[in-house]
């Protein structure tokens, strides 16, 4: 018959056991201490309990706090933060500087006691008085913000460098963001880099994330990708969700490093699973396109849905493409709408454009186009050729339209390129609608417009140089933008091509089709 086996004690432990027994009380908190540590004695939370709770009713301060940190986290004995508060109180009225802090922090949050800005002030300012880094961190916070005292950013730099110096490292990356910011001080890259790797070295996620980002950036260092990753590996696998999303696009890009989509998408994924929204609607462009893993766009609705919800507009733009193709959900363009409109009222370019054509084409909505003129103007002012053409085009057309905006309009467009608004332009300058007739100013932008392929525009073209209009008579000119229109479909241009034809000399002829086929 095989027989459990026997506990085995340290004789350390024996011996404190035998003082704790004979009251001891000194001997008590130890004996507490060896069995919540496991010191000597197989680990005993509810031991722990017992023997803290006969030192701390003798008075000893330290038991009475160790106490109170066993009643507040609920560690071998049911939660009770009420408890607590009386164990710290009475272990903080004896100066211990730890229970001070813990009871300012319990009346800060207002666990187990009324909530009291100006206890939790008093409390942390008699151990911050005392060297309690993170009394000192918290008093440094309540100067910053002006919580439960007047706002004072001198008073908050005194205590978040005196918790520093000690090595606190939540106030060692306050510091840092303060001398980057300038504030309070005046602005030190040196100061705040050394402050930040000071936190990040001690596993400080925000810092190391911080630190990753100067080094991704080349932000008062040297730009080091290998150094970003480090730093954003480190705080990654923190869950640090902004690191892991910083990881994912180094590893996506190739940036500094050999590109890894295995790795990216595996980041992304922690990131994503963590609510983080970028993250979501990588993931989401990922399944669409297929891109490392196979094509899904169910799954690739669901990741921008969860982005959507949180707010993050391009997303919120994805969803609506997926929902008017019914691609991966069932089509519905009246919710596609509400997602367009969500993401174009946030600034969404595509998203203001394109809800500006579901109102004129009555696409999900109610035609409307003094809607649609709205949100094409709206993306037309982020210059947007395409926006700024379809309010020229829209004026046009509108019986409260004004000619000569709409003009302007198509200027904007046609000097971003936008082959219709040039051939636009060339149309009004060739009729002398919206503006003055000038038929330089039409070969001038029909040219343009032909050049990008715009087939009416190359038949005007050859019909300008074959009569000389808006530039010198040119039939070798004409006949090449004739055959190129007529090759695009442009069905009167076979019967001027040959009029031009007739009219050039065998040289010419040749000339023009060397013109056309280079």
């Amino acid at each position: 018959m095989q027989s459990s086996a026997t506990p085995t004690y340290s004789a350390e432990f024996l011996r404190v056991k035998a003082q704790a027994e004979r009251g001891v009380v000194q001997a008590q908190h130890s004996l507490g201490f060896m069995y919540v540590s496991g010191q000597g004695v197989p680990k005993s939370d509810e031991l722990a309990v017992a023997w803290y709770r006969m030192a701390a009713a003798s008075g000893l301060a330290q038991a009475q706090y160790n106490l109170g940190v066993m009643l507040q986290k609920g560690q071998g004995v049911e939660q009770d933060f009420g408890q607590a508060a009386h164990w710290y109180g009475r272990a903080a009225e004896q100066g211990y500087a730890p229970a001070q802090y813990n009871l300012g922090w319990l009346y800060a949050k207002g666990h187990g006691v009324v909530s009291d800005v100006g206890q939790a002030l008093h409390w942390f300012s008699q151990a911050a008085d005392q060297g309690e880094p993170g009394a000192q961190h918290n008093l440094g916070m309540m100067f910053e913000t002006g919580k439960g005292v007047a706002q004072d950013q001198e008073a908050a730099l005194h205590w978040y460098r005196r918790a520093a110096e000690q090595g606190y490292m939540r106030s060692q990356y306050n510091l840092g963001l303060r001398y980057d910011a300038g504030q309070g001080v005046a602005r030190d890259a040196r100061e705040a880099l050394a402050w930040m790797r000071k936190a990040a070295e001690q596993g400080h996620a925000p810092a190391q994330f911080n630190l990753g980002l100067r080094y991704d950036k080349g932000q008062d260092v040297e730009q080091d990708s290998r150094q970003a990753i480090l730093w954003y590996g480190r705080a990654g696998e923190q869950g640090h969700a902004s690191s892991q999303f910083n990881l994912a696009l180094i590893y996506d890009t190739g940036h500094g490093v050999a590109r890894d989509e295995a790795l990216a998408l595996a980041w992304y994924r922690r990131a994503g699973n963590q609510g983080h929204a970028g993250a979501q609607n990588s993931l989401g462009m990922r399944y669409e396109r297929g891109q490392g893993v196979a094509v899904d766009a169910a799954q690739a609705a669901a990741w921008y849905r969860r982005a959507a919800e949180q707010g993050l507009p391009a997303a919120q733009y994805q969803l609506g493409q997926l929902l008017d193709a019914g691609n991966g959900v069932e089509q519905d363009p009246a919710q596609a709408t509400e997602w367009y409109r969500k993401a174009a009222e946030q600034g969404h370019l595509r998203a203001q454009f394109d809800l500006g054509l579901r109102y004129e084409s009555g696409n999900g909505v109610e035609q409307d186009s003094v809607q649609a003129l709205a949100w094409y103007r709206r993306a037309a002012g982020q210059d947007y050729a395409p926006a700024q053409y379809m309010v020229g085009a829209l004026l046009d057309r509108l019986e409260s339209g004004d000619l000569f905006e709409a003009t302007d309009w198509f200027h904007k467009a046609a000097d971003h390129k936008h082959a219709l608004a040039q051939f636009e332009l060339g149309l009004r300058y060739d009729c002398g609608k919206g503006v003055e007739r000038d038929y330089e100013a039409a070969h001038f932008w029909y040219l343009c417009a032909a050049r990008q392929g715009h087939a009416r525009a190359q038949f005007n073209l050859g019909v300008m140089y074959a009569a000389g209009q808006g530039a010198q008579r040119d039939l070798v000119e004409a006949y090449a933008w004739l055959h190129r229109a007529g090759g695009a479909g442009v069905a009167p241009a076979s019967a001027y091509l040959a009029k031009v034809a007739s009219r050039m000399e065998a040289q010419q002829l040749s000339q023009a089709e060397r013109l056309i086929s280079a």
